[in-house]
């Protein structure tokens, strides 16, 4: 039910597998034409008829759309006793499947890490992908087995920390498309004319040791404590790109408090570059909360929430 991203990737993983799909309900023409793409000669049905042919549903809907659907499917009587009912939502774990699992449905929830394209290489991503699994304890073989035939593999997220969960992923994941999009688009004001080509070799390297060494492996700038290179940052983005200046100003205090916690920024440096970002030093070494600058609106970042994508 939901043929965005997510669905018919994992519908098709699962026919590779050896399950039969039986229907799909897609109303846009994008959602169509994906059904089509990854899920030929499958029927495209009405949401209902799917839960009446199916005996596994994936419910592959935006995160703020699926308690309601749940409700509506319950309240309706469209669900039957046995049904396996399966969400890809990050944010949710199996608790807002209760009202199926009421009408004697058995939920799973099961997220897949990853970011989707709705084409046919992301049935390729799948291999190796980490499943964010939460379900009942009768239930966690049946949830094993699903994610492992997908080609995935289970990480088990308790019920209370599916949040918390989400959030991670869309720091990472989310706001990197947003970081390398902002990069690209002021190489291509600098002149660079093929900034992805060269962004590619350094972000990879980037996050490779990222993975690897995680702090250990901050280098620029800011965990130099070059205060003037930052502020020749910040002064260039001011006249070339005002709206990114917020951004960086919060990633580079974020750096520099990092920086500063495992000894590569060195303290004496830090005074003049926390004064270029616009805060006090004993706030770094005190934990004490930044008041909001001229250019910090004090706003907190989205996390996503759309059709369970990794990534989302």
């Amino acid at each position: 039910m939901g043929a965005g991203r997510v669905g018919p990737a994992l519908a098709a993983a699962l026919q590779l597998a050896g399950h039969r799909p039986v229907a799909v309900s897609a109303v846009s023409d994008a959602s169509v034409r994906r059904a089509g793409e990854l899920l030929p000669d499958v029927p495209i049905v009405e949401p209902a008829e799917v839960l009446a042919r199916a005996e596994l549903v994936l419910l592959t809907v935006p995160d703020d759309v699926l308690p309601g659907l749940v409700r509506g499917l319950a309240d309706t009587g469209a669900i039957r006793p046995g049904q396996l009912l399966v969400h890809t939502s990050g944010r949710f774990g199996a608790a807002v499947l209760d009202p199926a699992r009421r009408a004697g449905a058995l939920p799973l929830a099961l997220h897949p890490a990853m970011t989707f394209t709705g084409t046919s290489v992301d049935v390729q991503r799948l291999a190796g992908c980490p499943f964010g699994a939460t379900a009942p304890e009768e239930l966690r073989l049946a949830a094993e087995a699903l994610v492992i035939e997908m080609g995935g593999e289970p990480e088990w997220i308790a019920e209370e920390s599916r949040p918390l969960y989400h959030a991670a992923l869309a720091l990472g994941a989310n706001h990197l498309v947003t970081l390398v999009a902002q990069s690209m688009d002021l190489l291509r004001t600098a002149g660079v004319a093929a900034p992805d080509r060269m962004l590619g070799p350094l972000l990879g390297a980037a996050l490779d040791n990222a993975l690897r060494s995680g702090d250990a492996a901050l280098t620029g700038p800011v965990a130099r404590g070059d205060a003037g290179t930052v502020a020749v940052h910040v002064a260039e983005l001011r006249e070339h790109a005002p709206a990114t200046v917020p951004g960086y100003l919060a990633m580079a205090r974020a750096t520099a408090d990092r920086a500063l916690a495992h000894g590569l920024l060195k303290p004496e440096l830090a005074e003049d570059l926390l004064g270029v970002l616009g805060r006090a030093p004993e706030d770094a070494a005190d934990g004490t909360p930044d008041e909001p600058g001229p250019d910090d609106d004090g706003g907190d970042g989205d996390a996503h929430g759309s059709e369970g994508d990794g990534s989302r």
